[in-house]
């Protein structure tokens, strides 16, 4: 190797070996969810493989920033991701206005309200109010789910690229030729002013879904409403769109916005 090479190779070794550490003190904070509030050393050394040497550093260093806090047995979540958890919500919440359409709507209409928004493949829950039934469809904000089904995915595809369909096409069980049907069915629900959806992702559900738009009426979000089949007949279905489409006017003259409804497809389009 010659004397411009290894001094290439040395230059990009420390960056290299940063990234792996940031990675690596990803992951372990990653091990920690609401069911398993606190991980012990040796569960971290399991989950990721590293060396114990490697991890006692990793913690070591995650103690000194308050991303993880020393407790009876193992580590819980430090007070510096509470200060990172607090920015999150005030900058990713939606309007306290907003809610109360989607909770005056739940109740209402006796079913789960969300709002989804377009992620690349996906479409992501930023909203939700919860049926009052003891049987209701539960997503919990954050939660994924892909764009080749369901009502509020035929509401996001109504800008979508040629290119970006057939990405989501391919995604599919269906393959790339299930591009067609995807534009064909945005292109439905957009002249219909509505979508919806039976047993497309999730078997046995219905839901019926309505655009949220911003003051150029681009479409940035949808609002949706969904449940059991059997509480879904056909003659509720327009009941159940008149009343979404109302509650979304509302929510998009409040000025709807959110992060992830920004720069809503790939920029691989």
């Amino acid at each position: 190797m010659d004397s411009g090479a290894a001094q290439a190779g040395a230059e990009r070794e420390p960056h290299g070996t940063s990234v792996r550490s940031v990675r690596r003190a990803l992951d372990i904070l990653g091990l920690l969810s609401e069911e398993r509030p606190l991980i012990t050393l040796r569960e971290i050394t399991d989950a990721t493989g590293l060396p114990k040497t490697t991890v006692l550093r990793l913690v070591q260093t995650l103690e000194e920033s308050g991303l993880l806090w020393s407790d009876e047995g193992g580590y819980i979540a430090g007070p510096g991701l509470w200060r990172w958890a607090y920015l999150a919500r005030s900058q990713w919440e939606i309007p306290r206005e907003t809610r109360k359409v989607m909770r005056d709507l739940a109740d209402r209409l006796g079913e789960t309200v969300n709002i989804f928004v377009a992620r690349d493949l996906h479409r992501v829950c930023v909203a939700h109010e919860e049926s009052p039934h003891p049987l209701r469809h539960v997503v919990d904000v954050g939660d994924e789910q892909p764009l080749w089904a369901g009502a509020s995915s035929k509401i996001l595809l109504h800008d979508a690229s040629d290119a970006q369909l057939r990405r989501i096409a391919q995604a599919s069980p269906h393959g790339e030729e299930h591009a067609a049907q995807l534009r064909t069915s945005a292109q439905e629900a957009a002249r219909r002013g509505y979508a919806v959806s039976n047993s497309e992702w999730d078997e046995g559900l219905t839901a019926v879904a309505v655009p949220l738009t911003s003051p150029s009426d681009t479409v940035v979000a949808s609002l949706s409403v969904s449940g059991p089949d059997h509480r879904f007949p056909y003659a509720a279905i327009e009941r159940f769109a008149t009343d979404l489409t109302e509650a979304a006017r509302l929510i998009s003259d409040q000025g709807f916005g959110h992060p992830l409804s920004y720069g809503r497809h790939s920029a691989r389009d």
